[in-house]
């Protein structure tokens, strides 16, 4: 697969009061998260919340956009370590079209179940300043998480069809659920209703001549 795993939040062991400290803060984000809207939340609220300095936060995650980034990858490494590990249809063994739309189902499953973290994604990629290195990239797209969902999409589309543009096909499919239309739907509770409307496009992307 092109796109590496989304790694841990750290790749070195950390000391106990360091991954104390991680936990408290992610853990703090979360229920923020749940009773506000994320431009609401400052990074002082969430040191507060978890009982740290505010140094300590912008220590370990840099910028608001860096937290919530960090809170994206947690929440999605469970569906990782189901692609690259897990049984089928979501790990290795399935044929393309079964892995990519159970992997699609699995996607709007934890983007419904994260509305509030998508929708914080999405505000601080908005309002965070263009990386010098690559003014026109967008930071969303950007992420390692969402770098490896398009490359696993990318990669059963191309197994499937290799006529097919897959790295175009496999952005259009994740775009929906990046708009503010779709979160709307998932917050009242039509995640079958999004599910359903995925599968059909990807059907339709498999079986066309």
């Amino acid at each position: 697969m092109r796109n590496a795993m989304p790694e841990a939040p750290t790749d070195r062991p950390e000391r106990a009061d360091a991954a104390r400290n991680r936990r408290a803060i992610l853990r703090a984000t979360e229920e923020l998260l749940a009773r506000h809207r994320p431009e609401q939340i400052s990074m002082e609220q969430v040191a507060a919340a978890a009982g740290v300095g505010k140094g300590t936060v912008f220590h370990r995650f840099g910028s608001r956009m860096g937290l919530m980034e960090a809170l994206m990858a947690e929440r999605a490494l469970a569906l990782t370590e189901a692609v690259t590990t897990g049984p089928p249809p979501l790990g290795p063994g399935a044929p393309p079209r079964e892995r990519l739309l159970a992997f699609l189902d699995a996607i709007v499953d934890v983007v419904a179940r994260n509305k509030g973290l998508m929708a914080a994604l999405g505000h601080a990629a908005s309002t965070a300043p263009k990386a010098a290195a690559d003014p026109t990239e967008d930071p969303r797209t950007a992420h390692p998480v969402y770098g490896f969902w398009h490359g696993h999409i990318a990669d059963l589309l191309a197994a499937r069809r290799p006529d097919l543009d897959g790295e175009t096909q496999a952005h259009l499919l994740l775009a929906g659920l990046q708009s503010q239309s779709v979160l709307r739907l998932l917050e009242r509770g039509e995640g079958e209703r999004v599910a359903a409307a995925v599968r059909t496009l990807a059907e339709a992307l498999l079986t066309a001549a």
